[in-house]
């Protein structure tokens, strides 16, 4: 009876009602695990903070992910460390577009190379690999000259020159290193 007594004194006062309720759910709520504020929280690992820029890149939240990859430094963050390898290749391709949409060229052009030298190690994206590719010679074609110095740009195309390409796509860079090297010799 008395147990029931101080049930209803605790029910029937709204502030008691209110303590009783918030302590209750703290007991019984289901817990939510958060994958995004799991990752977050880990600033100082870096296998945690590759792994959010994957999660934010897969979810859209390409302006959070593009500041992660920043801080961490960069080109110089090596998530292929901390990532599988097919989670690193997947993530590379959508930061590498995200990099070029926001005219990062060069460093979407980086990552994309790393990416074509593993797939001709070992594939991965097989059927895909052409659109990488397609993406890579589209951006070095279209976007990259503009947007880099010339000793950069022939650094790149250097880099295009030993990834296996086709005779006609290395006649096209040769003339592009041509053409750098002879702008260059017109200035000096």
């Amino acid at each position: 009876m008395r147990k029931l007594l101080s049930a209803y004194e605790t029910l029937s006062d709204p502030n008691r009602r209110f303590e009783y309720d918030r302590a209750y759910t703290r007991f019984t709520a289901k817990y939510h695990f958060d994958y995004r504020s799991f990752l977050q929280e880990r600033k100082d690992d870096p296998e945690y903070q590759a792994k959010l820029i994957f999660f934010e890149l897969l979810h859209l939240e390409e302006e959070a992910a593009v500041s992660i990859w920043k801080e961490r430094g960069g080109l110089d963050f090596p998530m292929e460390q901390y990532l599988d390898r097919e989670d690193w290749m997947d993530c590379t391709y959508i930061l590498a577009e995200e990099l070029a949409r926001r005219e990062l060229c060069y460093e979407a052009f980086v990552l994309l190379v790393k990416l074509v030298r593993e797939e001709r190690r070992r594939p991965y994206f097989k059927h895909f690999m052409q659109d990488v590719e397609t993406f890579l010679k589209e951006l070095v074609r279209l976007r990259l000259r503009k947007t880099v110095d010339d000793e950069t740009y022939l650094d790149c195309m250097e880099a295009l020159l030993d990834l296996g390409f086709t005779p006609r796509d290395h006649a096209r860079w040769i003339r592009s290193i041509n053409k750098v090297q002879l702008k260059r010799k017109q200035r000096a």
